[in-house]
């Protein structure tokens, strides 16, 4: 459970702000996400793959 305590003289907004950041730091909406359709290993394997050949394009791009 995400506790935020609202100091004294602090707007709520500021304390929103605060708890969506800790919030978006748990990785909940992302796992959420995730867990709605089944990837096999295979293709998430593949996926990152891809994902790091493409990264590696970049970067040599870069140096270049």
């Amino acid at each position: 459970m995400i506790i935020v305590n609202v100091k004294e003289n602090e707007s709520i907004e500021k304390a929103l702000k605060r708890f969506k950041k800790k919030f978006d730091k748990t990785g909940a909406v992302r796992e959420l996400r995730a867990r709605q359709h089944f990837v096999k290993p295979s293709v998430k394997n593949r996926e990152q793959r891809i994902k790091a050949a493409y990264k590696q394009m970049l970067q040599t791009e870069e140096a270049k």
